[in-house]
């Protein structure tokens, strides 16, 4: 059996600021010192998913880096028996590798909150400015968009890492089949009580392990098709943009809707109106 993991960075263990995921080549908030020291915790934690899917009998392994520019991984890093992904324009995005044959276990490591949670680290969806997604009238974030994405393809959800507050809230969604492991526990948006970085990488072996060990006994994560879906944003300048897309639908000031056949249809819509709403909002 192949394996997916999807590697954010927001919720990897020791992380509570932007300044600790944000890239030095764009300048503004920024820590070269910060960064580096998150992206190697991120690789290991990664690393660590890897070798407790190995151990679980996977035959191969695909590390997708699924943080903002999608370059962050240190490859000397990870087992040498995994390939993997870079590169933010990929198809399928945070999941990319979903779609291949053979591919039976997805894992998430180092997912966050979903936009306007409480006391998650760093919570939010896609980008600074979504508030709300929601698709067959149930609120999600991006571990949801890349569930469903993943279930069209007929791969589970297995193992999910992160703070306290996305791992309920992927549990709640998702299923309690998922096995999860909290590295941090949120204080605040920009606060956390966190795990010792070697304690969260040997809990992330375990945990992945565990989860693929029963993978075949869970289910991909579906909903009903066609499904109503609706999309929030900060300012209504953002929602005005998106009302002129065709088959877009105005719902409130800050919102728009549509209605997808298929989660893949969903995903690319979503990914669309998040581009078309970064307008500018100074006139």
């Amino acid at each position: 059996m192949k394996v997916v993991i999807s590697v954010d960075m927001e919720g990897i263990c020791g992380v509570a600021s932007w300044v600790q995921v944000s890239p030095p080549e764009f300048g503004g908030l920024i820590s070269g010192a910060e960064y580096e020291r998150a992206r190697i915790q991120m690789t290991r934690e990664a690393a660590a998913a890897a070798e407790g899917a190995f151990a679980a009998g996977a035959s191969e392994v695909l590390v997708n880096d699924s943080h903002d520019t999608m370059r962050n991984l240190l490859p000397e890093l990870l087992p040498e028996r995994v390939r993997y992904t870079t590169g933010n324009d990929k198809p399928l995005s945070m999941v990319q590798g979903v779609q291949e044959s053979g591919v039976g276990a997805l894992l998430f490591v180092g997912y966050h909150a979903r936009a306007g949670s409480m006391r998650g680290p760093l919570a939010h969806t896609w980008n600074g400015f979504v508030r709300n997604v929601r698709v067959g009238g149930v609120d999600t974030g991006e571990y949801g968009l890349n569930a469903l994405l993943a279930g069209q393809y007929g791969v589970p959800v297995v193992f999910a890492s992160g703070d306290d507050v996305a791992m309920n809230e992927i549990r709640a969604e998702l299923g309690e089949g998922v096995e999860t492991v909290a590295v941090k526990e949120g204080l605040s948006s920009f606060a956390a009580i966190h795990l010792h970085p070697a304690e969260a990488v040997r809990r992330i072996r375990a945990g992945a392990e565990a989860g693929v060990r029963r993978a075949a006994s869970l289910s991909p994560h579906v909903t009903r098709w066609p499904a109503p879906c609706q999309l929030s944003f900060d300012h209504q300048a953002r929602a005005d943009a998106c009302e002129r897309v065709p088959g877009i639908t105005r719902v409130d000031a800050v919102t728009v809707g549509w209605e997808s056949d298929s989660a893949y249809h969903l995903f690319q819509t979503f990914r669309l109106l998040a581009k078309v709403a970064e307008v500018r909002l100074d006139g």
